[in-house]
């Protein structure tokens, strides 16, 4: 199966911008919906960014120009009608992503609905929808262009069919699918989010520095990247969001440790504020 002419992304940030690259890269045509003027001009130039870097490393059909050519991004969700997939890429907060997506529905009541939720319940986020079995959840990984992996989370009334149907469109971004049930965390949230807390807490108990604890990983594991530094690239707030989460629906052991809140309390986000665990 091809993928849809028309896709659209609800939010033009790193997430959904790196979301548009990879279905401009496939072929299809993309519409980002952002909240004001100033946002859309932003996910206008990371998008080109990327595509920009993509064409430095040989993996861009064609000029970067052409490619841009099929990328409209507008406050306006009625640009949504035509889109045949729409994925909602906004902040992991329910009420926002509730909210987004009945918005893009209204919109687009033909269209698959997708959210890129990385721990959020999918049935939850399916309440409010008229057609919840037009719903499932496409989490991709940061950074997107780079990342092979996207996880299919299917909801209650998410038919197999459609399941199918973004398997077949993974397959055509170029990257891998697996299929995991709406669980808290799902499979890689839950997994990437112990190892890397446990990474956190020998880091507080003063069991080796940042740099080694990611070595024993990355050399003694084969991981492309250690825990630590992972969550510097994802955000430690984006990690303490999910970590409280999970322990709210899990259990103890996800009880983010200090030294993360302590982190994000102090503005220490990760790469994208220059600190985290590392200096960027």
């Amino acid at each position: 199966m091809t993928l849809p002419m028309n896709v659209g992304v609800y939010g033009g940030g790193r997430m959904g911008a790196g979301i548009a690259h990879a279905f401009l890269l496939a072929g299809s045509s993309v519409r980002i919906i952002e909240a004001d003027d100033t946002a859309a001009a932003a996910a206008s130039a990371r998008v080109a960014a990327s595509l920009t870097k993509a064409a430095e490393r040989g993996t861009l059909n064609g000029p970067v120009e052409h490619v841009m050519d099929r990328l409209n991004v507008t406050t306006d969700p009625a640009d949504l009608g035509a889109c045949g997939l729409v994925v909602e890429a906004v902040p992991e907060v329910v009420d926002l992503k509730t909210r987004v997506l009945t918005r893009i529905e209204e919109f687009a009541p033909e269209a698959v609905l997708a959210s890129n939720t990385s721990s959020l319940s999918v049935d939850q986020l399916a309440a409010e929808l008229a057609r919840p079995e037009r719903f499932l959840g496409l989490h991709f990984f940061n950074p997107v262009p780079a990342s092979e992996l996207v996880e299919i989370v299917v909801g209650a009334k998410t038919p197999s069919e459609l399941v199918a149907r973004a398997q077949e469109w993974v397959t055509a971004l170029g990257k891998t699918a697996i299929t995991v049930t709406d669980a808290p965390g799902f499979a890689s949230s839950r997994l990437g989010v112990a190892i890397a807390l446990e990474a956190m807490r020998m880091l507080e108990d003063g069991v080796a520095s940042a740099e080694d604890i990611d070595t024993a990983m990355t050399l003694g594991y084969k991981h492309p990247m250690g825990p630590l530094r992972t969550t510097d690239i994802v955000g430690l707030d984006v990690r303490l969001a999910i970590a409280d989460h999970l322990a709210r629906e899990v259990g103890e052991r996800f009880q983010p440790p200090a030294i993360l809140r302590e982190k994000v309390a102090a503005g220490h986000l990760g790469r994208k504020t220059g600190q985290g665990f590392y200096g960027w």
